[in-house]
C-alpha cells in the first residue's frame, strides 16, 4: 500500500468528518459517494450470514447512501476517535450512532457498543476502500425499542422486512471482505 504525506490525509479526514456531520444536520446521505473512487469497495457485515457489499461509486451513491440510510437520514454518527496511518495509506474512525427522536426517558436513542469505519485513501481525496463495524445485537434492540413506541420511520420498517432483499446484501460465502484488504501494489 503506498504511503501518503500526512497533512494531505489529515485534511481528507477532516473534510470526510465535515460531510460527515453535514449530512446527519441536513438528512441528506447521497454527498458521501463524492468521495469514493469510481472502483471503490464498501462493504459491512450484517450478520452470521450475510455482507452488504457496494463495488463502485454508483452502488456506493445508491445503496450505502441510499437504499441503506432510508429511514436514517437525520441520524447522527460523530467520530469520536480518528486514526492515520500514513505510510499504509489507511485511516480508522471510530463513531456514535444517534437517533434524531428521544426514547420515553428523554434521551436521544443511541446504538450501544463501538461502531467505526476502516478506509483505504487512494489519493486525490477519494477512499478506495471501507469497512464498518457496529453491534448489530444493539442496533437491533433500538430499532425493535422504537418499533414499539412508534417511532421508527416507515422507511426503516419497510427495509426491516426487506431484510437480506435488499439491493447490496450478499451471502458470506460469496464475499470474502480479508480478500479486499490485499495490496493493490504487490
Amino acid at each position: 500500500m503506498p504511503s501518503f504525506p500526512r497533512d494531505e490525509m489529515q485534511e481528507m479526514v477532516r473534510r470526510w468528518v465535515a460531510a460527515n456531520d453535514e449530512a446527519g444536520r441536513s438528512g441528506n446521505w447521497s454527498r458521501m459517494s463524492a468521495f469514493y473512487t469510481e472502483d471503490a469497495v464498501y462493504s459491512w457485515n450484517t450478520g452470521p450470514n450475510w455482507e452488504f457489499v457496494a463495488r463502485g461509486r454508483q452502488q456506493i451513491h445508491d445503496w450505502a447512501f441510499g437504499s441503506e440510510m432510508a429511514g436514517l437520514e437525520h441520524w447522527t454518527y460523530p467520530y469520536v476517535r480518528t486514526l492515520i496511518d500514513d505510510q499504509k495509506g489507511e485511516f480508522l474512525g471510530v463513531w456514535r450512532q444517534i437517533a434524531p427522536v428521544k426514547d420515553p426517558e428523554g434521551a436521544p436513542y443511541e446504538i450501544a457498543g463501538t461502531g467505526g469505519s476502516w478506509f483505504r485513501y487512494a489519493g486525490n481525496f477519494q477512499w478506495s476502500w471501507q469497512r464498518d463495524f457496529f453491534d448489530h445485537g444493539n442496533a437491533g434492540a433500538v430499532f425493535g425499542a422504537m418499533a414499539k413506541n412508534g417511532q421508527l420511520t416507515d422507511e426503516m420498517l419497510e427495509r426491516m422486512k426487506a431484510g437480506a432483499k435488499q439491493p447490496g446484501w450478499t451471502r458470506r460465502s460469496e464475499f470474502d471482505w480479508f480478500e479486499t484488504l490485499a495490496d493493490p501494489e504487490a
